[in-house]
């Protein structure tokens, strides 16, 4: 029964969200994992290395831009978590609670690649960051925690 209700959820979600898809179907696949790990693709490890800040890509990308390009992957994760449980947490679904947990995971990878980069040692490479995808972290910041006083108010 209920990972039928797993599978008829993924499927809602895949046809209203693609990018979700394959989210969802590794999330089928791998039920032992906690949702954590099923729904982190990304790691942050590479952003953080010095010689990624201070080189110049092949691909004719800056170091700031393939950090900026890195870290967007992390935030376009971290907006799709934050819209399934903003939807779940206004119908106050069973899974509303675990879906706020995995939004509030991944805006923390978000928030650590960002912090490790504008902390970081070139402040060329830092200023380009805070300029380009700063406002959007700080929205997605005062998202979470909206939802979360929502949330707490349901009770």
């Amino acid at each position: 029964m209920m990972q039928r209700a797993l599978l008829l959820r993924s499927l809602h979600l895949a046809a209203f969200r693609p990018a979700t898809a394959s989210r969802t179907l590794n999330a089928l696949t791998t039920p032992s994992q906690p949702p954590s790990t099923r729904a982190a693709s990304h790691s942050t490890a590479h952003l953080l290395s010095p010689s990624s800040q201070s080189i110049t890509y092949s691909n004719n990308k800056s170091a700031a831009d393939q950090i900026i390009e890195e870290i967007t992957e992390l935030y376009a994760t971290a907006q799709d978590e934050f819209e399934i449980a903003m939807e779940e947490t206004e119908k106050m679904s069973v899974y509303a609670e675990e879906d706020r947990k995995a939004a509030r995971e991944e805006l923390e990878r978000v928030q650590e690649a960002y912090r490790k980069v504008v902390e970081g040692e070139d402040g060329g490479v830092a200023e380009e960051v805070r300029r380009r995808v700063g406002q959007r972290i700080r929205e997605l910041e005062q998202g979470v925690r909206g939802m979360e006083e929502m949330a707490q108010n349901q009770d």
